[in-house]
């Protein structure tokens, strides 16, 4: 996927059709590819699919936080010149997601959280301490899916060499404390931007408490359950998501 990247403007980004643009966001140890389904589906139903590589392990450690990439994505959205935009993200990319639209709601028609942190989170940056062990990490990346199949050896390998990276581990860290320390629960319940909210059932890393914690706290918010599905619902049940989340923007008109 990576021959269809775009190099401009110190930027590195996905685009794939076109109207509404979907800025999508990764999460901590997500790739691009995570979002396979999302950009083949929607592109075709009349959305622009923007997907760019968040900077998680190249901003200078004093940057490296929630806030530092809610302004990176806000740069990106001027640089794209995009009038308004529908943010998706998951698990971190949720939290920055929200984060933008606390700083700079006026481009931001509407939000898609799936697995997000913000107000929750378990053991994002921890339990590394084995990190030499594969089998270890393996466990640990299978965790995150509520059917471990999910997690390829692929994943398991960019997990493996994330966490035995020491400048990314550290990074991953200060992150993990970033996440803490930028909890939304007061900022929520003033942002009336239309949310939709996708989570998945059997999710341990942002349980579906959580869930129903963001649902409670955003005054315009829908929050829909995907069965039998951890952290990652676009990846484990991508064609009940693409449904849902469609679903919800025809209905929302967005």
């Amino acid at each position: 996927m990576s021959d269809s990247l775009k190099k401009e403007g110190g930027y590195s980004y996905l685009e794939v059709g076109e109207g509404m643009p979907i800025v999508v966001l990764h999460g901590l140890m997500g790739g691009l590819s995570n979002f396979d389904s999302v950009k083949h589906f929607f592109s075709k139903k009349g959305y622009k699919i923007v997907i760019p590589e968040l900077p998680v392990y190249t901003m200078s450690l004093l940057k490296t936080n929630v806030k530092s990439f809610a302004k990176y994505l806000h740069d990106f959205i001027e640089f794209k010149a995009f009038k308004e935009v529908i943010l998706l993200g998951n698990s971190l990319g949720g939290h920055i997601g929200l984060y933008h639209t606390k700083l700079f709601p006026k481009k931001v028609k509407g939000i898609v959280i799936t697995g997000s942190s913000g107000l929750y989170e378990s053991a994002m940056g921890g339990g590394y301490t084995k990190r030499s062990d594969y089998e270890v990490i393996k466990k640990k990346a299978q965790e995150v899916f509520y059917d471990p199949v999910v997690a390829t050896k692929e994943i398991v390998d960019e997990v493996y060499e994330t966490v035995n990276n020491r400048n990314k581990l550290v990074k991953t860290l200060a992150i993990a404390k970033s996440a803490i320390r930028h909890n939304m629960a007061k900022d929520l319940p003033k942002m009336n931007v239309p949310t939709c909210i996708i989570w998945g059932k059997n999710d341990t890393v942002t349980p579906p408490e959580v869930a129903e914690e963001f649902h409670d706290l955003l005054p315009d918010s829908d929050l829909y359950w995907i069965d039998k599905c951890g952290h990652a619902a676009m990846m484990e049940h991508p064609d009940e998501f693409n449904t849902i989340l469609f679903d919800w923007l025809t209905e929302r008109k967005l």
